[in-house]
């Protein structure tokens, strides 16, 4: 009989649970990782909401912490018991997308939608783990094509240090490199949570010497402020666009990120840009977005809007940890809570209702 380890898998909307699952066989590509430490992301929690669906029994999670408990036997480069993470973005790099540049959409593809005959995005990409296969949010995960995506952890790093690489630290850096930022340029930055705060601190790096980040929570304000905010704005107590123009006079701001996904914060996102400025979109959209005609300038205003999802792979991983282990950016601040993987439940309650602070959950098997 196979060994069996603990997982939370979801059962059905509403519903995540800690079950017995037989510990995975090692496929020759394959790498077997035994998680120290993994968290919940706010794409959990429309799992758990019903609002993307998963099937049911999958174990959910997609952010690995972790030691190299088996290798698959055409693995090079790595070796059993050696501390690793990978992407929440997992591409085996063979498809046409990954090799066109956009790994992180190794897997998509272009699907009818209606009889109309249209096509949109099959945006499974190449997020696999708690999506398409099992995830990370138990005592063991197996790593596909695992040559392409484990990346060793630098000696000295805590797990907390490097737990926001796999997916948080690594769109919102996207989110500020898809900005177009230059050296000197000024920033907005709507809403700080985790994804948003490490697009304020990716457009730091990147050279914005001024940085406005917009918010409803002081707290999260006050934890901008730490990622590299010069302004920040709460949205309770002045009118954001505004107060934007009058802080660039009138001119907008060079680029805006969007790290939310709601109409309200893309268009304002909108309004305040420049003409010829960029926005960069990072949220997760659930209904469809309305273009306000003045905001885009009738789309005569040079306008660039670029969307992105989290870049996986061990090279973008090697660049993270590289930028966390020169401490340029700590990032283990934004590890609030610590909870072990049998109370699981109690973390998502507590994630999922923003409850005592909360921003990121070690969770520990």
């Amino acid at each position: 009989m196979s060994a069996m380890m603990k997982a939370a898998v979801f059962v059905e909307p509403g519903r995540i649970e800690i079950v017995d699952k037989r510990i995975p066989d090692v496929g020759p590509n394959d790498a077997l990782m035994r998680i120290t430490t993994t968290t919940i992301c706010g794409t959990d929690i429309h799992i758990l909401k019903g609002e993307y669906p998963v099937a049911k029994g999958l174990t959910i999670g997609h952010e690995p912490v972790g030691v190299i408990e088996k290798l698959g036997s055409a693995v090079q480069g790595y070796k059993e018991g050696q501390r690793v993470i990978a992407g929440a973005i997992c591409p085996n790099f063979n498809s046409y997308a990954a090799q066109d540049g956009a790994a992180s959409q190794d897997g998509s593809y272009l699907i009818p939608l209606g009889l109309c005959g249209c096509h949109g995005y099959k945006a499974t990409a190449g997020w696999r783990f708690g999506n398409l296969i099992d995830g990370t949010q138990a005592e063991y995960v197996l790593v596909p094509d695992a040559q392409a995506n484990l990346a060793p952890i630098p000696d000295g790093l805590t797990d907390e240090q490097v737990l926001m690489c796999p997916d948080i630290m690594s769109t919102g850096f996207k989110g500020a490199e898809n900005a177009n930022i230059r050296i000197g340029d000024t920033v907005v930055v709507f809403a700080q949570g985790p994804i948003g705060l490490c697009a304020t601190a990716g457009a730091r790096l990147l050279g914005a010497s001024t940085i406005i980040t917009v918010d409803g929570n002081d707290h999260r304000l006050g934890i901008s402020k730490k990622m590299g905010a010069d302004v920040t704005l709460n949205f309770n107590s002045c009118d954001v666009v505004e107060e934007i123009m009058k802080i660039t006079g009138g001119r907008g701001v060079d680029s805006s990120i969007e790290a939310l996904g709601t109409q309200a914060t893309f268009e304002s996102a909108l309004r305040v840009l420049k003409p010829g400025g960029t926005l960069s979109s990072l949220g997760v959209y659930s209904s469809d977005l309305k273009i306000p005609l003045s905001a885009f300038a009738a789309g005569l205003g040079d306008h660039k809007i670029n969307t992105a999802l989290c870049p996986g792979g061990k090279e973008r991983m090697r660049r993270l940890m590289n930028v966390v282990a020169s401490g340029r950016v700590d990032l283990g601040v934004m590890v609030t809570h610590e909870f072990k993987l049998e109370n699981i439940v109690a973390a998502y309650d507590l994630f999922s209702h923003q409850r005592d602070g909360v921003l990121k959950v070690a969770i520990k098997p």
